[in-house]
Protein backbone atom coordinates (compact mmCIF):
# COMPACT_ATOMS: atom_id res chain seq x y z
CA UNK A 1 0.00 0.00 0.00
CA UNK A 2 0.61 3.58 -0.37
CA UNK A 3 1.18 5.69 2.52
CA UNK A 4 1.64 9.01 2.91
CA UNK A 5 2.80 11.40 5.95
CA UNK A 6 2.27 15.15 6.77
CA UNK A 7 4.84 16.90 8.36
CA UNK A 8 8.61 17.17 8.68
CA UNK A 9 9.76 17.57 12.16
CA UNK A 10 11.19 14.90 14.52
CA UNK A 11 7.97 13.66 15.03
CA UNK A 12 7.14 12.81 11.62
CA UNK A 13 10.57 11.29 10.58
CA UNK A 14 9.84 8.55 13.36
CA UNK A 15 6.48 7.43 12.47
CA UNK A 16 8.34 7.43 8.90
CA UNK A 17 10.62 4.92 10.54
CA UNK A 18 7.90 3.11 11.79
CA UNK A 19 5.45 3.05 8.52
CA UNK A 20 8.92 1.66 6.66
CA UNK A 21 8.95 -1.16 8.48
CA UNK A 22 5.63 -1.97 8.06
CA UNK A 23 5.91 -5.51 5.38
CA UNK A 24 2.41 -3.83 3.65
CA UNK A 25 4.15 -0.43 3.09
CA UNK A 26 5.19 -0.36 -0.55
CA UNK A 27 5.73 3.15 -1.16
CA UNK A 28 6.42 5.96 1.23
CA UNK A 29 5.42 9.85 0.62
CA UNK A 30 5.87 12.76 3.02
CA UNK A 31 4.58 16.34 2.78
CA UNK A 32 7.29 17.91 3.06
CA UNK A 33 9.62 16.05 5.13
CA UNK A 34 13.33 17.24 6.09
CA UNK A 35 16.63 15.53 5.12
CA UNK A 36 16.38 12.59 7.09
CA UNK A 37 12.61 11.55 6.48
CA UNK A 38 13.96 11.54 2.59
CA UNK A 39 15.86 8.34 3.45
CA UNK A 40 13.14 6.60 4.02
CA UNK A 41 10.22 8.09 1.91
CA UNK A 42 9.76 10.48 -1.09
CA UNK A 43 9.59 13.98 -0.03
CA UNK A 44 6.83 16.26 -1.78
CA UNK A 45 7.23 20.32 -1.20
CA UNK A 46 3.84 20.75 -0.29
CA UNK A 47 2.83 22.83 3.32
CA UNK A 48 0.91 21.20 5.45
CA UNK A 49 -1.82 24.08 5.85
CA UNK A 50 -1.92 23.56 1.54
CA UNK A 51 -5.08 21.39 1.50
CA UNK A 52 -5.90 21.71 -1.96
CA UNK A 53 -2.33 20.44 -3.33
CA UNK A 54 -2.20 17.66 -0.43
CA UNK A 55 -5.39 16.27 -1.74
CA UNK A 56 -4.71 16.55 -4.90
CA UNK A 57 -1.00 14.82 -4.82
CA UNK A 58 -3.10 12.10 -2.77
CA UNK A 59 -5.10 11.57 -5.39
CA UNK A 60 -2.97 11.58 -8.43
CA UNK A 61 -0.46 8.98 -6.31
CA UNK A 62 -3.35 6.78 -5.85
CA UNK A 63 -2.37 7.04 -1.80
CA UNK A 64 -3.85 4.33 0.32
CA UNK A 65 -3.23 5.76 3.75
CA UNK A 66 -2.61 9.21 5.28
CA UNK A 67 -1.05 9.64 8.41
CA UNK A 68 -1.35 13.65 9.96
CA UNK A 69 1.55 14.55 12.20
CA UNK A 70 1.06 18.42 13.29
CA UNK A 71 -1.60 19.72 15.49
CA UNK A 72 -2.48 22.74 12.68
CA UNK A 73 -3.91 21.06 9.79
CA UNK A 74 -6.18 18.43 12.24
CA UNK A 75 -7.88 21.76 14.00
CA UNK A 76 -8.24 23.05 10.15
CA UNK A 77 -9.89 20.30 9.33
CA UNK A 78 -6.85 18.48 7.00
CA UNK A 79 -8.07 15.05 7.71
CA UNK A 80 -12.10 16.35 7.10
CA UNK A 81 -10.53 17.33 3.66
CA UNK A 82 -9.04 14.15 2.76
CA UNK A 83 -12.53 12.01 4.15
CA UNK A 84 -14.04 14.09 1.89
CA UNK A 85 -12.31 12.98 -0.92
CA UNK A 86 -12.48 9.54 -0.19
CA UNK A 87 -8.81 8.80 0.76
CA UNK A 88 -8.32 6.75 4.42
CA UNK A 89 -6.75 8.91 6.81
CA UNK A 90 -5.40 8.49 10.33
CA UNK A 91 -6.06 11.60 12.83
CA UNK A 92 -9.16 13.53 13.99
CA UNK A 93 -11.43 15.30 11.77
CA UNK A 94 -11.96 19.35 12.98
CA UNK A 95 -14.84 18.50 15.56
CA UNK A 96 -12.55 16.31 17.58
CA UNK A 97 -9.39 18.00 17.35
CA UNK A 98 -10.81 20.95 19.08
CA UNK A 99 -9.70 18.92 22.01
CA UNK A 100 -6.25 20.52 21.25
CA UNK A 101 -7.46 23.45 19.71
CA UNK A 102 -9.04 25.10 22.24
CA UNK A 103 -8.06 24.62 25.81
CA UNK A 104 -11.31 26.62 27.16
CA UNK A 105 -13.24 23.87 24.78
CA UNK A 106 -11.58 20.79 26.54
CA UNK A 107 -11.06 22.40 30.26
CA UNK A 108 -15.32 22.97 30.21
CA UNK A 109 -15.15 18.97 28.56
CA UNK A 110 -13.63 17.77 31.40
CA UNK A 111 -15.55 20.18 34.01
CA UNK A 112 -19.20 18.56 32.72
CA UNK A 113 -17.96 14.95 32.52
CA UNK A 114 -16.19 14.84 36.01
CA UNK A 115 -12.32 14.21 34.46
CA UNK A 116 -9.99 15.42 36.88
CA UNK A 117 -8.04 18.33 36.08
CA UNK A 118 -7.04 22.09 37.88
CA UNK A 119 -9.12 24.36 38.80
CA UNK A 120 -10.04 27.11 35.85
CA UNK A 121 -11.47 30.35 34.28
CA UNK A 122 -11.77 31.21 30.78
CA UNK A 123 -11.53 34.64 30.09
CA UNK A 124 -11.69 36.68 26.96
CA UNK A 125 -11.11 40.11 28.20
CA UNK A 126 -7.95 41.56 30.03
CA UNK A 127 -9.38 43.59 32.15
CA UNK A 128 -11.66 41.17 33.84
CA UNK A 129 -8.66 38.65 33.66
CA UNK A 130 -6.22 41.02 35.82
CA UNK A 131 -8.93 42.03 38.21
CA UNK A 132 -9.28 37.95 38.46
CA UNK A 133 -5.73 37.49 39.78
CA UNK A 134 -5.69 40.24 42.24
CA UNK A 135 -7.61 37.92 44.23
CA UNK A 136 -5.81 34.77 42.87
CA UNK A 137 -3.41 32.28 45.22
CA UNK A 138 0.06 32.48 43.61
CA UNK A 139 1.71 30.50 42.04
CA UNK A 140 -0.49 30.42 38.91
CA UNK A 141 -0.47 29.06 35.43
CA UNK A 142 -1.91 30.76 32.03
CA UNK A 143 -2.43 29.57 28.90
CA UNK A 144 -3.42 30.93 25.76
CA UNK A 145 -6.59 28.87 24.29
CA UNK A 146 -5.25 28.03 20.64
CA UNK A 147 -2.47 26.64 19.15
CA UNK A 148 0.82 28.17 20.16
CA UNK A 149 3.47 25.49 19.09
CA UNK A 150 3.60 24.57 22.67
CA UNK A 151 4.99 27.40 23.98
CA UNK A 152 1.88 29.30 25.42
CA UNK A 153 1.60 28.37 28.64
CA UNK A 154 2.87 30.88 31.79
CA UNK A 155 3.85 30.12 35.06
CA UNK A 156 3.79 33.25 37.18
CA UNK A 157 4.98 33.33 41.20
CA UNK A 158 3.21 36.72 41.57
CA UNK A 159 0.90 38.93 40.95
CA UNK A 160 3.33 41.47 38.81
CA UNK A 161 4.33 38.23 36.41
CA UNK A 162 1.08 37.28 36.24
CA UNK A 163 -0.26 40.55 35.19
CA UNK A 164 2.51 41.02 32.43
CA UNK A 165 1.88 37.47 31.36
CA UNK A 166 -2.06 38.63 30.54
CA UNK A 167 -0.27 41.61 28.85
CA UNK A 168 1.62 39.50 26.58
CA UNK A 169 -0.77 36.97 25.81
CA UNK A 170 -4.07 38.39 25.30
CA UNK A 171 -2.68 42.56 24.40
CA UNK A 172 0.33 41.87 22.63
CA UNK A 173 -0.77 38.90 21.31
CA UNK A 174 2.62 37.40 21.63
CA UNK A 175 1.28 33.48 20.53
CA UNK A 176 -1.43 35.42 17.54
CA UNK A 177 -4.80 34.73 17.91
CA UNK A 178 -4.03 31.87 20.12
CA UNK A 179 -4.17 34.70 22.81
CA UNK A 180 -7.84 35.81 21.66
CA UNK A 181 -9.41 33.67 24.96
CA UNK A 182 -6.89 32.78 28.16
CA UNK A 183 -7.34 30.01 30.50
CA UNK A 184 -6.48 30.53 33.98
CA UNK A 185 -5.69 27.47 35.76
CA UNK A 186 -4.52 26.64 39.77
CA UNK A 187 -1.02 25.49 39.32
CA UNK A 188 -0.19 21.25 40.36
CA UNK A 189 2.67 20.11 41.51
CA UNK A 190 4.09 16.71 41.14
CA UNK A 191 5.30 14.56 38.14
CA UNK A 192 4.29 15.21 34.94
CA UNK A 193 4.05 12.00 32.65
CA UNK A 194 2.73 11.93 29.25
CA UNK A 195 0.44 9.24 27.78
CA UNK A 196 -0.30 8.66 24.05
CA UNK A 197 -3.66 6.46 22.94
CA UNK A 198 -4.70 4.74 20.08
CA UNK A 199 -8.19 5.87 19.49
CA UNK A 200 -11.46 4.69 16.83
CA UNK A 201 -13.98 7.08 18.32
CA UNK A 202 -15.09 4.64 20.99
CA UNK A 203 -12.53 2.29 21.96
CA UNK A 204 -8.98 3.56 23.28
CA UNK A 205 -6.06 1.72 24.19
CA UNK A 206 -2.77 3.74 25.80
CA UNK A 207 0.62 3.04 24.83
CA UNK A 208 3.84 3.24 27.09
CA UNK A 209 4.27 5.70 29.15
CA UNK A 210 6.98 8.61 28.67
CA UNK A 211 7.86 11.77 30.40
CA UNK A 212 8.73 15.77 28.39
CA UNK A 213 11.38 17.93 29.39
CA UNK A 214 9.62 21.54 27.99
CA UNK A 215 12.19 24.14 29.73
CA UNK A 216 15.33 25.14 27.42
CA UNK A 217 17.63 24.70 30.12
CA UNK A 218 19.24 22.35 32.96
CA UNK A 219 17.44 21.53 36.10
CA UNK A 220 13.78 23.17 34.40
CA UNK A 221 14.72 26.39 34.10
CA UNK A 222 14.56 28.77 30.88
CA UNK A 223 12.20 29.45 28.92
CA UNK A 224 8.79 26.83 27.90
CA UNK A 225 10.27 25.04 24.80
CA UNK A 226 8.51 22.40 22.01
CA UNK A 227 10.26 19.74 24.30
CA UNK A 228 14.34 19.48 24.41
CA UNK A 229 13.91 15.44 25.14
CA UNK A 230 11.78 12.60 27.14
CA UNK A 231 12.19 9.12 28.18
CA UNK A 232 9.96 5.66 28.50
CA UNK A 233 8.38 4.70 30.24
CA UNK A 234 8.03 6.78 32.95
CA UNK A 235 9.17 4.82 36.69
CA UNK A 236 6.10 7.05 38.38
CA UNK A 237 3.54 5.96 36.33
CA UNK A 238 2.56 3.13 38.30
CA UNK A 239 0.04 0.12 37.43
CA UNK A 240 -1.75 2.09 40.26
CA UNK A 241 -1.66 5.00 38.51
CA UNK A 242 -2.55 3.44 34.90
CA UNK A 243 -5.81 1.49 36.56
CA UNK A 244 -7.11 4.89 37.65
CA UNK A 245 -6.46 6.32 35.04
CA UNK A 246 -8.30 4.04 32.46
CA UNK A 247 -11.13 4.34 34.67
CA UNK A 248 -11.27 7.89 35.16
CA UNK A 249 -9.60 9.93 32.58
CA UNK A 250 -8.66 7.93 29.74
CA UNK A 251 -12.19 5.59 28.59
CA UNK A 252 -14.04 8.70 30.23
CA UNK A 253 -12.33 11.11 27.39
CA UNK A 254 -13.47 8.91 24.62
CA UNK A 255 -17.22 8.68 25.99
CA UNK A 256 -17.96 12.16 26.57
CA UNK A 257 -16.20 13.31 23.23
CA UNK A 258 -18.92 10.55 21.57
CA UNK A 259 -21.44 12.11 23.33
CA UNK A 260 -20.72 15.92 22.53
CA UNK A 261 -21.00 14.31 18.70
CA UNK A 262 -17.04 14.45 18.43
CA UNK A 263 -16.02 10.91 18.28
CA UNK A 264 -12.43 10.65 18.66
CA UNK A 265 -10.04 8.77 15.71
CA UNK A 266 -6.66 9.18 16.29
CA UNK A 267 -4.27 9.31 18.65
CA UNK A 268 -4.98 11.19 21.84
CA UNK A 269 -2.37 12.67 23.63
CA UNK A 270 -2.95 12.94 27.81
CA UNK A 271 -0.54 15.23 29.58
CA UNK A 272 -0.67 14.10 33.26
CA UNK A 273 0.48 15.60 36.62
CA UNK A 274 0.48 13.02 39.22
CA UNK A 275 -0.51 15.03 42.12
CA UNK A 276 -0.98 14.19 45.74
CA UNK A 277 -4.33 14.15 45.16
CA UNK A 278 -4.17 11.48 42.32
CA UNK A 279 -3.39 11.74 38.74
CA UNK A 280 -4.88 14.91 36.92
CA UNK A 281 -5.02 15.98 33.52
CA UNK A 282 -2.70 18.94 32.68
CA UNK A 283 -3.59 18.92 29.00
CA UNK A 284 -4.79 17.06 25.74
CA UNK A 285 -3.21 16.68 22.25
CA UNK A 286 -5.11 15.51 19.53
CA UNK A 287 -1.62 13.77 17.84
CA UNK A 288 1.35 11.75 18.46
CA UNK A 289 3.42 14.13 21.28
CA UNK A 290 7.09 15.56 19.36
CA UNK A 291 9.24 14.41 21.37
CA UNK A 292 7.24 11.36 22.81
CA UNK A 293 7.06 9.45 20.00
CA UNK A 294 10.57 9.35 19.36
CA UNK A 295 10.86 7.33 22.06
CA UNK A 296 7.14 5.34 22.03
CA UNK A 297 7.64 3.95 18.64
CA UNK A 298 10.84 2.63 18.38
CA UNK A 299 9.35 0.59 21.59
CA UNK A 300 6.48 -0.85 19.91
CA UNK A 301 6.13 -4.53 18.54
CA UNK A 302 3.12 -4.17 16.75
CA UNK A 303 2.75 -2.87 12.84
CA UNK A 304 1.84 0.66 13.22
CA UNK A 305 -0.25 0.53 9.78
CA UNK A 306 -2.70 -2.17 11.32
CA UNK A 307 -3.11 -0.27 14.56
CA UNK A 308 -3.52 3.07 12.56
CA UNK A 309 -6.13 0.92 10.21
CA UNK A 310 -7.96 -0.69 12.75
CA UNK A 311 -8.29 2.28 14.11
CA UNK A 312 -10.04 3.61 11.62
CA UNK A 313 -12.16 0.65 10.58
CA UNK A 314 -13.61 1.22 14.45
CA UNK A 315 -12.22 -2.44 15.18
CA UNK A 316 -9.02 -1.31 17.44
CA UNK A 317 -10.54 -3.61 20.10
CA UNK A 318 -9.27 -6.57 18.18
CA UNK A 319 -5.85 -5.02 18.72
CA UNK A 320 -3.29 -6.35 21.52
CA UNK A 321 -0.73 -3.47 22.14
CA UNK A 322 2.68 -4.68 22.69
CA UNK A 323 6.07 -2.91 23.48
CA UNK A 324 9.72 -4.26 24.45
CA UNK A 325 10.21 -4.56 27.73
CA UNK A 326 13.36 -2.16 27.67
CA UNK A 327 13.88 1.81 27.74
CA UNK A 328 14.40 4.44 25.45
CA UNK A 329 15.86 8.50 26.10
CA UNK A 330 15.78 10.59 23.78
CA UNK A 331 18.25 14.34 23.74
CA UNK A 332 17.19 16.93 21.50
CA UNK A 333 20.11 18.97 20.06
CA UNK A 334 19.36 22.04 19.68
CA UNK A 335 20.71 25.51 17.99
CA UNK A 336 21.99 27.80 20.99
CA UNK A 337 18.76 30.78 21.15
CA UNK A 338 16.44 28.23 20.73
CA UNK A 339 13.46 28.81 21.72
CA UNK A 340 14.16 32.46 20.61
CA UNK A 341 16.92 33.91 17.98
CA UNK A 342 19.10 31.38 16.73
CA UNK A 343 21.36 30.34 13.52
CA UNK A 344 20.17 28.54 10.28
CA UNK A 345 21.82 26.79 7.94
CA UNK A 346 24.92 25.15 9.59
CA UNK A 347 26.55 22.06 8.43
CA UNK A 348 26.03 19.07 10.13
CA UNK A 349 28.79 15.89 10.75
CA UNK A 350 28.57 13.04 11.61
CA UNK A 351 25.21 11.30 11.14
CA UNK A 352 26.75 8.22 9.19
CA UNK A 353 27.90 7.20 12.77
CA UNK A 354 23.97 6.03 13.79
CA UNK A 355 23.75 4.09 10.27
CA UNK A 356 23.62 -0.06 11.41
CA UNK A 357 23.72 0.33 14.78
CA UNK A 358 21.12 -1.36 16.53
CA UNK A 359 19.57 0.85 19.22
CA UNK A 360 20.12 3.96 18.43
CA UNK A 361 18.66 6.24 15.91
CA UNK A 362 19.03 10.19 14.94
CA UNK A 363 15.58 11.59 14.17
CA UNK A 364 15.64 14.93 12.17
CA UNK A 365 13.51 17.42 13.60
CA UNK A 366 15.30 21.11 11.87
CA UNK A 367 16.94 19.82 8.76
CA UNK A 368 17.45 20.01 5.17
CA UNK A 369 19.89 19.84 2.51
CA UNK A 370 21.59 22.95 0.73
CA UNK A 371 22.41 23.71 -2.73
CA UNK A 372 25.40 21.87 -2.24
CA UNK A 373 23.47 18.73 -1.21
CA UNK A 374 24.79 19.32 2.51
CA UNK A 375 22.49 18.70 5.43
CA UNK A 376 21.90 21.45 7.50
CA UNK A 377 20.28 23.44 10.45
CA UNK A 378 16.96 24.23 9.86
CA UNK A 379 15.31 25.12 13.10
CA UNK A 380 15.57 25.66 16.56
CA UNK A 381 15.50 21.87 17.16
CA UNK A 382 17.73 20.06 15.34
CA UNK A 383 17.75 16.33 15.75
CA UNK A 384 16.36 13.92 18.35
CA UNK A 385 18.76 11.08 19.56
CA UNK A 386 17.39 8.24 20.45
CA UNK A 387 18.90 5.44 21.95
CA UNK A 388 17.34 2.22 23.27
CA UNK A 389 18.74 0.79 26.92
CA UNK A 390 17.72 -2.55 29.08
CA UNK A 391 16.47 0.16 31.75
CA UNK A 392 16.22 3.69 32.08
CA UNK A 393 20.32 4.43 32.87
CA UNK A 394 21.14 2.57 29.95
CA UNK A 395 19.73 4.17 27.97
CA UNK A 396 20.29 7.59 28.84
CA UNK A 397 23.65 7.01 28.98
CA UNK A 398 23.69 5.34 26.02
CA UNK A 399 21.74 8.53 24.43
CA UNK A 400 23.98 11.16 25.87
CA UNK A 401 27.31 9.19 23.90
CA UNK A 402 25.39 8.98 20.87
CA UNK A 403 24.98 13.20 20.70
CA UNK A 404 28.58 13.37 20.90
CA UNK A 405 29.00 11.22 17.46
CA UNK A 406 27.18 14.45 15.11
CA UNK A 407 28.41 18.13 15.77
CA UNK A 408 27.26 21.31 14.11
CA UNK A 409 28.45 24.80 15.09
CA UNK A 410 26.13 26.28 18.55
CA UNK A 411 24.73 23.08 19.07
CA UNK A 412 22.94 22.94 22.64
CA UNK A 413 21.37 20.24 24.67
CA UNK A 414 20.13 19.98 28.35
CA UNK A 415 22.10 17.92 30.33
CA UNK A 416 20.30 16.39 32.54
CA UNK A 417 17.17 14.79 30.40
CA UNK A 418 16.30 11.63 32.40
CA UNK A 419 17.74 12.39 35.76
CA UNK A 420 14.64 11.95 37.76
CA UNK A 421 15.46 7.75 36.77
CA UNK A 422 17.60 8.34 39.66
CA UNK A 423 15.25 9.60 41.98
CA UNK A 424 12.62 6.99 41.05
Amino acid sequence: MKVMIIGGGGREHAIAVSAAKSSRVTKLYCAPGNAGIEEVAECVPIGVMEFERLVAFAKEKEVDLVIVGPDDPLVGGLADAFAEAGIRVFGPRKNAAIIEGSKAFSKELMKKYGIPTAAYEVFSDADAAMEYLKTARFPIVLKADGLALGKGVLICNNLQEALDGVKEIMLDKHFGSAGNQMVIEEFMTGREVSVLAFCDGTTIKTMTSAQDHKRAKDGDQGLNTGGMGTFSPSPFYTAEVDAFCQKHIYQPTMDAMKAEGRDFVGVLFCGLMLTADGPKVLEYNARFGDPETQVVLPRMKNDMIDVMEACIDGRLSEITLEFEDNAAVCVVLASEGYPEHYEKGLPITGLENFSGKDGYAVFHAGTKKDAEGRIVTNGGRVLGVTALGADLKQARANAYAATEWVQFANKYKRNDIGKAIDEA
